[in-house]
């Protein structure tokens, strides 16, 4: 065997469709509102919180609440560890879909 396959690279955390989306949209640099981010990605409350939750609890997910007026508000930011994630689940998947039997840089491990 000449390598891993690169579907070991795929993190468990981003393999649904919409916590793909939440992290694709999100950026390090950047924060967006919860409102905002459930309108850009055409979902509901519910299913968002959910995905939030699971970025948040594996540490790829920055919370932050705070009020707008009377209004509660919540804004995401995704962290350094979610960028590294992201990248890493990304690459994976271009191997995959590229054909590759092996994980990019697998040679070097």
């Amino acid at each position: 065997m000449t390598g891993q396959h690169p579907r070991h690279d795929l993190d468990d955390a981003l393999l649904t469709p919409l916590r793909f989306s939440v992290m694709a949209a999100l950026r390090a640099d950047a924060e967006i509102d919860f409102a905002t981010l459930r309108d850009l990605l055409e979902t509901d409350d519910s299913a968002l919180s959910k995905a939030i939750s699971t970025l948040s609890t594996a540490g790829y997910v920055s919370v932050r609440k705070g009020f707008v007026g009377n209004r509660p508000r919540t804004w995401l930011t995704a962290t350094g560890a979610g960028v590294a994630a992201m990248s890493i689940h990304v690459a994976a998947l271009q191997a995959i879909a590229a054909g590759s039997s092996a994980a990019p840089g697998a040679a070097d491990r």
